[in-house]
């Protein structure tokens, strides 16, 4: 019987000729090698990445820079959103050129560009070598995929082995293991961290606008960046200061219930425990003395082995807990909600398990939270499909909320 490791081992080849030969190439050539007329700055990591990339994209922009970002939230070029019919985050290959394309047409010099360990490992990134490859964290997630950690950092460090110049964080699991495929010898590797100080003025204005310790952690990367870039002081903690966020990441939503509810796209281990973590130090900052409520479920046909995790860390952070739907797909969603709760020794009389997300969400505003409390909606963010069988439907937390307070 053949393993699932050698099945994973043969497929990236397969994948290299299939996606990156017959559609990367014949795309590069058909748009003259656009890649090789930009400053790419590319970002992975486990969580952060789509936050990490917004905010280097305003900040360039803010600094005068002709700037595209390409992120889970979308595609922009200087401050104009494209519809460009991506539905994943790194796009295949065809449409990652012509895109590129596109930004030469509108005189753009940087292209930041968000990348998977998925897009990494089948290619959709052929041919492009960053001038710098930045990393957030490499945490437990896409082991349905990759089937275990290695696997998953080797498939990021495929785009960061092409990078001129490597920004790491030396407060990751992940730095050493990274730190030994990228000799000094042969590379430029940057590192930053909580301890590595930058200027006191940008150091002031990542804590006045960032609060969570975890967007201290992506605005250091940011920053780190835009001094290798040749950014000044003043020009980064500014545009520091006026970053509005990005939709879906620790978006808040205003009420009249006298509740703080707050909607996130935290769906690993890590960043729920980020989340939750900042979401508990803000109610103490507040001197809120109510509940923290949270509302998250996991994905079907995705790792499984983070389910229990979920749950455990859930019990362990949040007062109250409501376990729902994220997009299950052809799973039974009373089966992952059983999956999360398999590992608990206590905690089983905070948890609701209500499959409908709706009804969980209007549960949980209507029926759990008292004035003080706050609502944490975890798992979907941004996004405005939910999968049910193999269907995509419409669906947004933003909106279930404002029905729910209806």
């Amino acid at each position: 019987m053949i393993s699932s490791e050698l099945i994973y081992q043969l497929k990236r080849p397969y994948h290299f000729i299939k996606t990156g030969l017959l559609k990367g190439l014949p795309a590069r050539l058909k748009h003259n090698f656009p890649d090789k007329k930009l400053k790419i700055i590319a970002i992975t990591g486990t969580d952060g990445k789509t936050t990490s990339s917004t905010l280097l994209y305003h900040v360039l922009r803010k600094s005068g820079k002709k700037v595209a970002l390409i992120s889970t939230v979308g595609a922009y070029i200087d401050g104009k959103q494209f519809e460009t019919g991506f539905h994943v985050t790194s796009p295949s290959p065809d449409k990652l050129f012509a895109f590129m394309s596109q930004m030469l047409e509108h005189k753009v010099e940087y292209l930041v560009l968000e990348f998977t360990s998925q897009g990494a490992y089948q290619s959709r990134l052929f041919g492009i070598k960053p001038d710098i490859a930045a990393v957030t964290n490499i945490d437990q997630d896409h082991f349905d995929y990759h089937l275990n950690y290695q696997n998953y950092l080797a498939a990021k460090a495929i785009v960061l082995k092409k990078a001129k110049t490597i920004v790491l964080n030396n407060d990751d699991q992940s730095y050493y293991r990274l730190k030994k495929l990228f000799p000094s010898s042969q590379y430029k590797v940057i590192d930053y961290g909580q301890e590595i100080k930058l200027n006191n003025q940008i150091e002031k204005a990542i804590k006045e606008r960032f609060p969570e310790l975890f967007n201290q952690h992506n605005a250091h990367l940011v920053s780190t960046i835009a001094l290798e870039i040749g950014l000044n002081k003043t020009e980064i903690s500014q545009a520091l200061i006026s970053f509005e966020g990005v939709p879906g990441r620790m978006q808040f939503i205003e009420n009249k219930k006298n509740l703080k509810i707050v909607v996130d796209f935290a769906h690993t281990p890590q960043g729920l425990r980020n989340a939750l973590t900042a979401l508990r130090n803000l109610m103490k900052k507040e001197k809120m003395s109510g509940k923290l409520i949270a509302v998250y479920g996991c994905a079907g046909l995705r790792d499984a082995a983070k389910r229990p995790m979920m749950g455990e860390i859930g019990v362990e952070l949040a007062d109250l807990l409501v376990f729902t739907a994220e997009d299950p797909r052809t799973e039974d969603i009373w089966s992952i909600i059983r999956q999360m709760k398999e590992s608990l020794t206590f905690g089983h009389n905070k948890i609701s398990s209500i499959p409908d997300r709706q009804e969980a969400i209007n549960f949980a505003i209507q029926k759990l939270a008292n004035k003080g409390d706050l609502i944490a909606i975890f798992g979907k963010g941004p996004e405005k499909s939910m999968c049910y069988g193999t269907t995509e439907i419409a669906w947004s937390d933003e909106e279930a909320v404002k029905k729910a307070l209806r």
